[in-house]
């Protein structure tokens, strides 16, 4: 029988969002003059209010404020009416030492050494749904918030959206796990505000259905394509009103957003944050090393779905584990626990390893804090830093090296395909 499963996203002004990308805004910064910067640091928003804590080891001094105040205005924020904006906000940073206690566990002599940050489980998923192998309702939930941004920020075909929006996105599959229609989709946009919200409403639908579903679909694939249909249910703005938004009507908080960062139900998520975490924390590197491994293997035809769990212990070197889920979509007569043997031998998953293999130690987690960490475009790219005191960098970094198929040929060497 048929069923249903569905997805949500959220916008990068959504408050959660909005805490993520200035927490990963610092990670970047402290990378950018001091490569070897352990850096935990969490952030909350709420009306005119930003506060900055964590732990930071480091050789660089920044000036969090500014790095805050900056990163609040590129989203958006930038009129007092919004009761939260970048350059009035009071910031207040309580970032402090990080323990010895801690640090003691991942330093060693020799960095290929260097043991796991903390304990625990991370998952990685890759589905052949869709061209950048995530699932389809999440994909969708992604691009119908990046459209709407890109909308927003143009200022033109529409004029009247603030910077906090959702979407949610319901996809009706066959008994073979293959997409069969759009169900439902449902967007949420904050807005400014009007003088009758009947009209109001009907204007924010008409320019959702109108406007917005036509651009985002017009960047699919036909195979995509064919699953919007005129039968799709819409619930636009479904409160009927949607003018206090952001931090000032939903406190924000880093890391509350996990699975919208991930595969949107999808799969699985070990539980740790990612955003405001150096790639020494394995709850982000060896997340994004399992999406790395789970994406090439199912490039290379070893499956067409599947599930990669790596676990560590703090302070030791080697993974506790690891586990291979195929949901019986491998082709050919191997077992989970055999494909995890040959992931292995394929991959090295001390943290140091993963580092150096995804090149994680530069300034490139400002990009992954909004629209999800997975799935996204490897690029280069050109950024320039710049201290208090006026020293300047500037470098070409890699951005999302996880999703590059670069072991496609290595695993079917491997495993004879």
């Amino acid at each position: 029988m048929a069923y249903l499963f569905t997805s949500e996203s959220v916008s990068e002004g959504h408050p959660d969002k909005v805490a993520d990308q200035i927490s990963d805004a610092l990670i970047d910064n402290f990378l950018a003059f001091d490569k070897d910067s352990k850096v935990a640091c969490e952030t909350l928003v709420t009306t005119g209010q930003v506060v900055l804590a964590g732990e930071v080891k480091s050789n660089t001094y920044l000036d969090v404020q500014k790095i805050a105040r900056d990163t609040i205005n590129k989203i958006g924020y930038t009129k007092g009416e919004y009761m939260f904006d970048g350059n009035s906000c009071g910031v207040l940073s309580a970032i402090h030492e990080q323990s010895d206690d801690i640090s003691r566990g991942v330093d060693r002599a020799s960095k290929e050494q260097q043991g796991a940050g903390d304990q625990g489980m991370m998952f990685g998923y890759a589905t052949r749904e869709t061209e950048n192998f995530m699932p389809l309702a999440l994909d969708l939930s992604h691009r119908l918030l990046i459209e709407l941004t890109a909308l927003r920020k143009e200022n033109k075909d529409i004029t009247y959206l603030r910077p906090d929006s959702k979407s949610q996105v319901t996809i009706e599959y066959s008994d073979d796990n293959v997409p069969q229609r759009i169900e439902a989709i449902v967007v949420s946009t904050q807005h400014d505000d009007f003088d009758d919200d009947e009209v109001m409403l009907a204007k924010i639908r008409k320019d959702i259905v109108e406007l917005l579903i036509p651009r985002v679909v017009a960047k699919l694939p036909e195979s995509i394509k064919k699953l919007f249909n005129d039968d799709i249910k819409y619930h636009i703005n479904p409160t009927g009103k949607f003018v206090i938004g952001g931090p000032h009507g939903d406190t924000g908080l880093t890391g509350r957003k996990i699975i919208v960062d991930t595969y949107g139900g999808k799969g699985a998520h070990g539980g740790g944050a990612f955003s405001g975490k150096d790639p020494s924390k394995v709850d982000r590197s060896a997340a994004y090393a399992t999406r790395h491994i789970a994406k090439n293997l199912v490039a290379a035809g070893v499956a067409d779905e599947i599930l990669v769990q790596v676990s560590y212990a703090i302070g030791v070197v080697e993974p506790m584990g690891i586990f291979v889920n195929s949901y019986g979509t491998c082709p050919f007569n191997m077992t989970d626990g055999e494909i995890a043997e040959k992931v292995k031998e394929l991959f090295d998953m001390r943290p140091f390893a993963i580092e150096e293999r995804l090149k994680l130690r530069a300034p490139i987690y400002s990009e992954t804090a909004a629209y999800g960490h997975m799935g996204r475009k490897n690029e280069t790219v050109t950024k320039t830093y710049t201290q208090p005191n006026g020293n300047s960098v500037t470098l070409d970094v890699e951005l999302f090296t996880w999703e590059k198929l670069d072991y496609v040929d290595k695993i079917k060497n491997a495993f004879g395909l």
